[in-house]
């Protein structure tokens, strides 16, 4: 159990140090062809979880592997608030809204690529699932990330308390 905390705390580390949280509030620089851009993140539908966006196709596996993960904690991640200042920049109401941004009533599901560009979302996410898979209540996690973030991090975003 010990050394999955530290594998979990060097990954996370990791992926801090490998994307860092991108600023929302720039407009991409890049044109993407059947994408839609909403300040500074990138939007891209599929026709279900099970079909990941190709803007994925960029980032390093480690981040790839989260995303693919997220779909399966969405009830857990709607209750955890991420802390990178999305909800003020551009409305997210929880950590899952960093990584899908909805989903439609045809199954499809529209992604959102600000995930994959803040160290802060993916750590959450990834301490989220992980403590989870080990057996940790959903009000257990997000006491964790409550008091992990609390200092030093933007204001969380306006997930309601469990």
């Amino acid at each position: 159990m010990r050394e999955l905390g530290m594998i979990i705390t060097l990954l996370s580390l990791f992926v801090f140090i490998l994307v860092g949280c991108q600023s929302v509030n720039q407009a991409s620089d890049e044109v993407h062809t059947g994408h839609e851009i909403s300040i500074g993140d990138l939007h891209e539908i599929t026709a279900s979880t099970n079909e990941h966006p190709k803007f994925l196709d960029h980032y390093h596996e480690s981040i790839v592997d989260i995303y693919k993960e997220v779909p399966h904690y969405q009830d857990l991640l709607e209750q955890i608030p991420c802390y990178c200042g999305c909800g003020g920049s551009v409305g997210h109401r929880h950590t899952y809204d960093c990584f899908i941004s909805e989903h439609k009533e045809d199954g499809s599901v529209v992604w959102d690529d600000h995930g994959a560009k803040c160290g802060v979302c993916l750590e959450i996410a990834l301490f989220s699932m992980e403590l989870h898979d080990q057996g940790a209540g959903f009000e257990e996690i997000r006491n964790f990330i409550d008091e992990r973030y609390k200092e030093g991090y933007a204001a969380p975003t306006a997930t309601p308390s469990l």
